[in-house]
């Protein structure tokens, strides 16, 4: 029987058709390695949590916060791709800051009492990594004016280009992904600074995976990104590199929340 695979994290409609000729790439990879029950397409399922959450979920990805929080009993980072857009730096990244092009601000100091948009509570890019910028700055109290949950990037990104919200913070590879293959999507914001860096989305198998077959997950990575025929397909998704990972190189997610407690900002607001 099959297992499940998903690679929801950068699959965004327009490069759907890459995404789909890298699990082509890795699932032969997979295969060659042993690996049983390789799907021969990746699931589209949502919501993202419901593919988490099941017991034949092979290979994955998901964002840093959900994995501290929610996943980390369930789920175990197996490795995080490098990806060659401004903001990264190897396996780390990080949110760009976005405005409206008619924004006069230099410095996130200078949103004070504008509106924030945010795709979600519970993401490390667009809520996590913005909280613990404006925490320095916040003084502990009110920093902007209102915050909108906008259930996604994209929708965030529309939101502060249509004047719904002043403000967002926008995974740096999904911004780099939408202005090479949807650019009129981000037309109307600019880029106003990135925040700090933090490890990159993991790629996830489930806890209970054997050993065996977690560590051919990590030989069939390894041989994909390096794999020659690849290269094109690599380069569609700015993909230049690869860092096996643990759970504990995902701590900075956990210190951004704490610090941001520690001074009194346990919240965007």
């Amino acid at each position: 029987m099959n297992l499940v695979a998903s690679l929801p994290m950068y699959d965004l409609p327009p490069v759907r058709a890459q995404t789909d000729a890298l699990w082509t790439l890795l699932s032969a990879h997979l295969r060659r390695e042993g690996v049983e029950g390789v799907p021969r397409a990746l699931s589209r399922e949502k919501p993202y949590e419901a593919l988490w959450s099941k017991p034949d979920l092979l290979i994955s990805q998901s964002c840093g916060y959900p994995l501290t929080h929610v996943y980390r009993e369930t789920l175990r980072p197996v490795a995080r791709f490098h990806y060659a857009v401004p903001g990264c730096r190897g396996p780390d990244y990080s949110s760009a800051i976005l405005v409206s092009d008619s924004s006069a601000a230099g410095e996130m100091g200078e949103l004070r009492g504008t509106v924030c948009a945010v795709n979600s509570r519970n993401s490390q890019s667009g809520y996590n990594a913005i909280r613990a910028m404006v925490a320095p700055i916040a003084g502990g109290g009110r920093f902007f004016s209102d915050i909108r949950v906008t259930g996604s990037h994209f929708a965030s990104i529309t939101a502060v280009a249509e004047g719904e919200a002043d403000v967002c913070a926008v995974d740096c590879v999904t911004y780099a992904l939408l202005d090479r293959y949807a650019p009129d999507s981000i037309a109307g914001v600019r880029v106003l600074g990135f925040t700090p860096a933090c490890p990159g989305l993991p790629l996830v198998a489930r806890t209970d995976l054997d050993a065996d077959q977690f560590d051919r997950l990590r030989a069939a990575l390894r041989a994909a990104i390096s794999d020659p025929e690849g290269e094109r397909v690599r380069q569609a998704l700015f993909i230049d590199g690869l860092t096996e990972t643990v759970f504990d190189d995902y701590l900075p997610v956990l210190e951004m929340e704490a610090s941001a407690n520690r001074l009194g900002y346990p919240e965007l607001r």
